[in-house]
């Protein structure tokens, strides 16, 4: 019984029986930290005292009142998204400027796993305001992959990705504005499922998504077992009460999807950004495996899906969005070129792909015409998905990239944004690694509110291929 491997549905239901003790999970998960953070700086804010106190007490708690009245992850250890609030804790999103800041309280999500029992081993590392592939900042550093530090965690739940990549989490909380759950969870070979947009709310994180930028983020969890992605999206589901996105929504049963009756289309690419073979071979590796179950498998190419950029940047610009770069300067009138200026000199707090970025704000675009582009795309992807329908589609261009790459691959990140802004649910899903131990993976994607049919095809293809790779088993694995 290795507790390192299991789902934390299992964990949650032996601590329940009391054959484990919340004290042995945590204190388990805690050493494999220990062993396994410093090369990954993927946990950049630790509460591993405070959270061996909380599985004391967890386990009091159960011997007094019994399973009944616990929580369904009552006792397992998580990790907690940086940008997300949590009481007490810093709360930068990897900003200089908010390194003093402590949270007043838990972002509403952060609540939900609290009461369903979970113990926060700490929190996670991110991008600069979340808004970059690879988790880099001025305050905490670079996160490493957790199968090879010479390559990008991915971002901005990068910590997250790493961290339950390496075994040192079982599952933990993302956020997911253009492939921020599924990136990290692709790049570091485990799940990570985003939510049909408005079906989890966005609130109390910082940036906090503005208007309709809240559907088109969603806050979601990544894990090392496709059992638990349901469970927990239970957990982190409906209305706060003050996103006004986030709607009351039913949420299916992935136990009663009979996958072998879906109708299954693989998009091998988007027309822009070509796929690496090794990325393509996966792919259709799951397309026979699924025909095989008795599946019906069609191939399909979508000529829009070629302004994935474009569309994904319009659609955000018009979402009016407090703009990046006011975000970034709080405020201040200080022009993205005098940004990257002192960033030059090595005089900047900010990372240069968040001065990129603020650069890019400064683009013209035809928002309107690509807005309409939008609009036909996302008729076209409802029509192939039908009402039995899920689709293949590429999580990245590659395996997980050398650290800095992106940085000349700035629109790869594509294949995950547009299922964002065309408000779908999404599961990455693990395949197995290369000859030389990186991750490969494809996304599940399914019609709004679909969520557990992706979710069911992640269980089923974690069935075939065998999901989550721990790194340890790898000849050059740690």
């Amino acid at each position: 019984m290795n507790l390192l491997t299991m789902s934390a549905t299992r964990m949650a239901r032996l601590i329940a029986e009391s054959v484990i003790s919340s004290q042995d999970a945590v204190a388990a998960h805690i050493d494999r930290l220990v062993h396994s953070n410093p090369r990954l700086n993927a946990v950049v804010v630790p509460r591993y005292e405070q959270a061996m106190e909380e599985a004391r007490l967890a386990d009091e708690f159960l011997a007094e009142n019994g399973p009944e009245a616990c929580g369904p992850f009552h006792g397992v250890p998580c990790t907690i998204k940086e940008s997300f609030a949590f009481a007490g804790l810093p709360n930068t999103s990897g900003m200089v400027s908010r390194k003093p800041i402590r949270a007043a309280q838990d972002a509403p999500t952060v609540t939900r796993l609290k009461k369903s029992g979970a113990v926060p081993l700490g929190l996670t590392n991110t991008s600069e305001l979340c808004m970059w592939m690879e988790s880099s900042n001025k305050v905490y550093g670079v996160t490493n992959n957790a199968y090879d530090r010479r390559r990008i965690a991915g971002g901005s739940s990068g910590g997250e990705g790493s961290v339950i990549g390496s075994g040192a989490s079982p599952f933990g909380l993302g956020s997911d504005v253009g492939g921020s759950i599924r990136m990290p969870a692709f790049f570091n070979g485990v799940f990570g499922h985003k939510p049909t947009g408005g079906l989890v709310p966005n609130t109390g994180q910082i940036p906090e998504p503005e208007n309709e930028l809240s559907y088109y983020t969603t806050t979601g969890p990544l894990c090392r077992r496709a059992e638990d992605l349901m469970p927990l999206l239970r957990v982190l589901a409906g209305p706060d009460g003050k996103d006004p996105q986030c709607k009351e929504m039913p949420l299916g049963d992935p136990a009663g999807v009979r996958v072998a009756d879906l109708t299954v289309t693989s998009i091998p690419g988007n027309g822009a950004v070509r796929v690496d073979p090794r990325l393509a071979e996966a792919q259709e590796a799951v397309v026979r495996a699924l025909a095989a179950e008795g599946c019906r498998v069609r191939r399909a190419r979508v000529p829009r899906l070629k302004n994935s950029f474009f569309i994904w940047s319009s659609m955000l610009m018009n979402a009016d969005q407090t703009p990046f770069h006011h975000m970034l300067t709080g405020g201040a009138l200080t022009h993205p070129l005098l940004l990257l200026a002192r960033w030059a000199v090595g005089r900047s707090p900010h990372t240069l792909p968040a001065i990129i970025l603020s650069l890019l704000e400064k683009l013209p675009l035809p928002v309107e015409k690509f807005i309409r582009e939008g609009e036909h795309l996302r008729e076209d992807l409802l029509e192939i998905l039908g009402d039995d329908g899920v689709i293949l589609y590429p999580s990245y261009s590659c395996p997980a990239p050398p650290h800095h790459l992106p940085l000349v691959k700035v629109d790869h990140f594509t294949y995950t944004a547009i299922i964002n802004v065309m408000g779908f649910p999404a599961t990455q899903v693990p395949l197995g690694v290369t000859r030389t131990g990186v991750p490969l993976g494809v996304q599940v994607v399914g019609r709004p509110g679909a969520d557990h049919e992706t979710i069911a095809v992640a269980m089923e293809l974690e069935r075939i291929f065998g999901g989550w790779t721990p790194p340890w088993t790898l000849p050059n694995g740690y």
